[in-house]
């Protein structure tokens, strides 16, 4: 069996008295795309976190591609081929959207995947007709709605032309309609569609989301959390159907 693609062996975080992430362990593939569900904070977030280095570990390894990144910067993590979006966007406000595309185009990593656009504005173009919001692109970002800022945040991230892709919540703030589009253009990014078209695959994905119904749609497994610690990991149907599970997040009746 070979290398994983990303692997996290007995990671722990905590804050003050509270473990938010305790000894938590899993590795998956360069072409899964990877749910992370939980009651709120079960530390999925925090997780996202602790990949990008936006925090440090207490303790605990972190490989990417057979690479060590606990201890790296976060620039250097983008540039090694991880991409996130958060909850928290914070979009450059009196820019136009584009502009705000432009910015993450203009990276070492690519700029040198990026070869085959001769524009960076045509390439950031692209990432905001991925998201689905291309015909905004010259207004400010401070006029957009939640849900297209966080359409925006999507664009900025696969601006950056990820192998992992981190999303946090993507399909908060999108309306149902918003919502299946975006969960059918991430289907499509990851199978090397659209603006994954330079690669023979796109990028794999870990996604924090509530909306289950359309989690469940797109990802190849789930890994569930219940304070800081993996309580369920496999497949989809099998995992919601576990009494753990039910018990911790979804409730009596399922979903």
């Amino acid at each position: 069996m070979g290398q994983s693609f990303l692997e996290i062996e007995g990671l722990n975080k905590g804050f003050g008295g509270l473990r938010a992430v305790n000894n938590v362990g899993f590795s998956m593939g360069r072409d899964e795309v990877l749910g992370l569900i939980g009651p709120n904070g079960a530390g999925k977030t925090t997780i996202l976190r602790l990949i990008t280095a936006i925090l440090k570990p207490d303790s605990g390894r972190i490989r990417f591609k057979g690479k060590k990144i606990v201890g790296r910067k976060t620039w250097d993590i983008v540039n090694l081929g991880i991409a996130c979006t958060f909850q928290n966007m914070r979009p450059f406000r009196r820019l136009p959207i584009i502009a705000n595309v432009m910015v993450p185009c203009l990276s070492p990593r690519a700029m040198k995947r990026g070869e085959w656009v001769k524009k960076v504005e045509a390439k950031a173009m692209d990432a905001l007709e991925f998201a689905g919001i291309s015909d905004m692109a010259l207004e400010k970002a401070s006029t957009l709605s939640q849900g297209d800022l966080k359409r925006l945040e999507v664009a900025r991230a696969v601006a950056t032309e990820p192998e992992l892709l981190l999303l946090d919540e993507p399909f908060g703030g999108l309306s149902p309609a918003e919502t299946d589009l975006m969960a059918k253009s991430m289907h499509r990014l990851h199978k090397g569609g659209r603006f994954g078209r330079l690669h023979s695959e796109g990028p794999a994905m870990i996604i924090v989301e509530h909306k289950l119904q359309q989690l469940m749609k797109i990802v190849d497994r789930i890994i569930v959390l219940n304070f800081g610690t993996i309580i369920a990991d496999g497949k989809p149907q099998e995992v919601v159907k576990q009494p753990e599970v039910i018990r911790a997040y979804l409730g009596e009746g399922g979903i």
